[in-house]
């Protein structure tokens, strides 16, 4: 049996009263409530239970004595620790006024030695001035008697003294009177120049053997002297030695200034100075010589390789000058660099955009000519203002023939690599344009550029490839007349893609924020609403001519005896020969189409085309007259008509189609059954003298008093 501390002890933590019960109890002989080895002894529990309690009772007595006894000595100790807070704020506040004494005698000492210190500096200053003056009295004399007796002007290791003395001596002897101390003046300022060239002799010297620190002695005893700038002039002239021995100038510039820049801080005082003005001297020497050497060479001879030169040497000097930028050249270095580039491609820069123009011009035309040259062309001159050019707009106006029409042989006069060459000149000319020309003027400069790939690339190519398409179109009637203009508006929409593109890419970014903007989109819609009026013109007359060749290919094989057939028991159903190859011809024609555009233009086009197509076949169809057969084949006309029809993808030609078709049966249909037919879905909405002249064109009208039905 356990005792109460160690049946506690085996608790669980948080104390259970129920599981401590039931412990005791399973613990107790006899007392388990399942039976086991011993059967269930209530009395031997009720006197476990009461055991247990007493032993409880007692332990919760000696528990309750040891609390108390803990709370006794807790309560003492808290006093003395309470105590010895006090002792110790008690010598902490003596501590602190000890200090506040020590402080303020520590303050009057400090200030009575401070006093002390003034009136000896006030007394030791004129001494010291004194004692400076007696010797530079006693160096004088010896200048007033000719002979230096003092070590300090005859022992080369003590050049640094002697120059702080003859720099002070040399100022003095300005203040003298001319008249007396002329010799003595002249002996000073001779000792002055010789030891001044002595030093910059110093300098270079420990700038050949690369001792920095001698270096930096010796500039900071020139400072106060007046050949410190020749100092730094020699140090810059000898710093570039050997810089430059590859035939790359702005790459060595930028490792020479980048090795110089550690060591110009460590010799200098100034070293933003003297960095500055080394790289001004390169610029106006080194970088100046190089470009004109570059560009004088090419300005006469050359003006395509100068251009580039130009463009090449001026963006090289800029990426040069933001490399520079990383150094301390002062406070205001963008500006300082920008004027040393200005100064050396202002000349250049002034003629540039006449030149670029120039030089444009010229490649434009000799390019243009080169390809007329090549397919043995003489270009035709496109007067203004002439009996041609009213003949012009008469044609495009009225589609009238006057005079005729020119034969290409094919020829579109249009070439995508002349298109490619032009484009790839402009663009180099926007590049350059936009590197070399002044901000105020760039979109100024830009807008000429574009003119003048407007003139020749638009005007001068497009246009008049257009004109001499136009040109080369035959008149209507003309039989197996080639088309080849369909050829020039597909090429010329692919270079017009191209046209705008560059438009986009190149000269867009250079005027999007200026005036400008406004002319060049005025001045391209211009181009293109003058183009589209000739294109227009063209496929209309293209389209003319198209429905001619299917009205001349109707004519030539279309025969009467095709819809009244002799022997109508021995026909066979099928299209006639007329229609066969029509619907061959307009296949071949669509599909030219469909190369030729892109887009909605298309659709446009094969509209237009198949509203033409539907119109010939209409017309063609009322010149005959049909027997019962006859109909039955001109049914089969119009279905093999109608599936040339779908092949335009136009929903409107399709039903033109359809309508036409439905027209047809009315030649077929029996007498009785014609009001019927008429009143039919495709029918219902025509007017009724269509409908009526369609059933004048059977045979069998007047016998069958087919009038009748339209009463």
């Amino acid at each position: 049996i356990l005792t109460p501390g160690q049946l506690f002890i085996s608790c669980r933590e948080p104390f259970d009263a129920d599981e401590y019960i039931e412990r005791l109890a399973w613990r107790t002989p006899g007392g388990g409530s399942k039976g086991g080895a011993e059967a269930f002894d209530p009395k031997r529990l009720l006197e476990e239970f009461e055991n247990h309690i007493e032993e409880l009772k007692h332990l919760d007595e000696k528990i309750q004595r040891r609390v108390e006894k803990l709370e006794h000595q807790c309560h003492r100790e808290a006093k003395e620790f309470a105590h010895k807070v006090q002792d110790l704020q008690r010598s902490n506040q003596v501590a602190f006024q000890h200090f506040q004494e020590l402080d303020e005698h520590i303050s009057y000492v400090a200030t009575k030695v401070c006093h002390l210190g003034d009136q000896l500096e006030g007394v030791n200053t004129p001494r010291q001035r004194a004692v400076e003056a007696q010797r530079l009295m006693t160096y004088f004399n010896e200048f007033l008697d000719g002979e230096l007796r003092s070590d300090v002007f005859n022992n080369p290791e003590k050049i640094k003294e002697a120059a702080d003395i003859i720099q002070k001596l040399h100022l003095i002897a300005q203040e003298l009177p001319f008249d007396r101390f002329a010799d003595v003046k002249a002996k000073i300022a001779s000792k002055y120049h010789d030891l001044e060239r002595q030093l910059i002799q110093e300098f270079t010297a420990a700038q050949r053997r690369g001792e920095i620190g001698r270096m930096q002695e010796v500039a900071a005893v020139l400072l106060h002297f007046k050949g410190y700038a020749h100092c730094v002039d020699v140090y810059i002239k000898q710093c570039q030695e050997g810089a430059y021995m590859r035939s790359d100038v702005f790459e060595d510039t930028a490792l020479l200034c980048q090795r110089v820049n550690k060591q110009v801080g460590e010799v200098f005082q100034s070293p933003e100075t003297v960095m500055a003005k080394l790289i001004q001297n390169i610029f106006e020497n080194k970088l100046q010589a190089h470009v004109k050497e570059k560009l004088d060479e090419t300005r006469r001879s050359d003006v395509e390789q100068y251009l580039k030169n130009l463009y090449d040497l001026y963006t090289r000097t800029t990426a040069l000058a933001s490399k520079l930028t990383e150094f301390n050249l002062g406070s205001d270095k963008h500006t300082f660099l920008s004027k040393l580039i200005k100064n050396i491609f202002s000349t250049y820069l002034e003629s540039y955009i006449e030149m670029e123009k120039d030089y444009l011009r010229t490649r434009s035309a000799m390019i243009l000519q080169r390809y007329y040259d090549s397919k043995n062309h003489q270009k035709r001159p496109q007067g203004g203002g002439s009996i041609q050019e009213l003949k012009e707009r008469i044609r495009q106006r009225t589609n009238l023939p006057l005079g005729p029409s020119i034969d290409t042989h094919g020829e579109t006069f249009l070439s995508q690599e002349v298109v490619v060459n032009l484009l790839q000149e402009t663009r180099h000319a926007f590049e350059r344009c936009n590197r070399l020309s002044d901000p105020s003027d760039l979109p100024k400069n830009a807008f000429s550029i574009f003119l003048l790939l407007v003139e020749h690339l638009c005007m001068d190519h497009i246009d008049y490839a257009l004109e001499i398409g136009l040109s080369a179109i035959p008149s209507a009637d003309a039989k197996n007349a080639n088309l080849y203009f369909l050829d020039v508006v597909q090429q010329a929409n692919t270079i017009f893609h191209l046209f705008d593109k560059q438009f986009n890419d190149h000269l867009m970014p250079l005027i999007s924020s200026s005036p400008k903007l406004t002319e060049c989109l005025h001045k391209k819609k211009e181009v293109i609403e003058q183009m589209e009026v000739k294109l227009d013109t063209g496929i209309d007359r293209t389209l003319n001519c198209m429905v001619g060749q299917m009205k001349h290919i109707l004519a030539t094989e279309q025969k009467k005896t095709d819809f009244r057939p002799e022997d109508e028991n021995n026909v066979m159903i099928q299209c006639t020969a007329a229609c066969s190859k029509v619907c061959v011809y307009v296949s071949r024609q669509v599909e030219r189409v469909r190369k030729s555009m892109d887009g909605k233009n298309v659709d446009t086009v094969l509209t237009e085309l198949g509203v033409r197509f539907h119109r010939l076949i209409h017309e063609h169809l009322q010149q005959y007259s049909y027997s019962s057969m006859g109909g039955m084949l001109a049914i089969c006309d119009v279905a093999e008509y109608r599936k040339s029809a779908k092949d335009f993808r136009v929903p409107l030609v399709l039903q033109l189609f359809d309508t036409l078709h439905a027209l047809c049966n009315l030649l077929v249909v029996a007498p009785d059954n014609l009001k019927q037919v008429c009143s039919g879905e495709q029918l219902t909405n025509l007017d009724r003298n269509l409908l009526h002249a369609f059933v004048q064109l059977r045979v069998d009208y007047r016998q069958a008093r087919l009038g009748r039905h339209f009463s």
